[in-house]
Formats: structure tokens, sequence, C-alpha cells
């Protein structure tokens, strides 16, 4: 398992930064690395996704923790020729109200577990690209939920 993980503060109520982000639509807007995404079937605990990367890899994804509104967190598995069934990452957003600072403290994570021991020395390679991806992303919903 690789645990990655950044946190921001943004300048907008809880509820603001939740609408975006628990918004399967809203993820290519804030969340790097996505292209698209949309919503298979449901809503909020149980929903399916359909997630692609922006390296054109098409995920399915299950909301798998939904607290209205400070948590959400959903499982990738790759999808389609070659795509290794025990390879799979979760991704959590929390959102805690931060009253002194008149806003939101927003903490993203990304767990994955790797398809075999070559896979995750690569992973480990890269976790700097990953925390630069988080940051980014931190950087994009900022930006978002400032708009409102």
């Amino acid at each position: 398992m690789i645990l990655v993980e950044r946190s921001a503060h943004v300048v907008a109520p809880v509820e603001v930064v939740w609408d975006v982000v628990q918004r399967a639509e809203q993820l290519p807007a804030w969340l790097a690395g996505v292209r698209a995404a949309e919503v298979l079937s449901g809503e909020g605990f149980g929903r399916r996704q359909l997630v692609q990367a922006g390296r054109g890899a098409a995920h399915e994804a299950e909301v798998i923790a939904y607290q209205e509104p400070t948590l959400i967190g959903w499982r990738e598995r790759a999808r389609g020729a070659g795509a290794r069934a025990e390879a799979r990452t979760e991704i959590y957003v929390q959102l805690t109200a931060d009253e002194e600072a008149g806003g939101t403290m927003v903490r993203l994570i990304v767990v994955r577990w790797p398809a075999g021991p070559v896979k995750a020395a690569m992973l480990r390679l890269g976790l700097r690209r990953v925390g630069a991806d988080l940051e980014d992303s931190l950087a994009r919903l900022t930006d978002l939920a400032a708009v409102g």
C-alpha cells in the first residue's frame, strides 16, 4: 500500500467546497489527471462512476465513503484489456470547517495498492509527482470554490 496526502485551506464554506467535490462531473475541473468523469448509476454511497485519466486510461469507480458535507471517497479499478484486478486506487476528500480562518480545511488522500512488486517500486519512484498532482488539485479546487 502506498499513501500520499496533502491539505490546504480554502476560503469558502464547507457547503460550497462540498458542492464541487461530490459531483462527478466536476472532477476534471479540479482533480489533476482526470480528463472526464460521468455517473453510471446511483448517488451518494455506492454511486458508480466512470473516470477517464488524461493518459486515456478509464477506471470504474464506486463511492465507498460518503458523509455529507465532510467526506467522500471512491475506489477505482482499471478497465479494459490487460487491467489487473488486484490493482486499485482509493481517493478520499475530507472537509473540515475552519471557523477561525473563515473557510474549509481540505485534505486529499490517495491510497494505491499496486499490482505486484515491480509496479510498487515504480509507484514509489513517482511519489513526488503524485504529491505535486495533489497540490495542483488543491489549488484548482481553491479557485473553483472561490468563485462559488
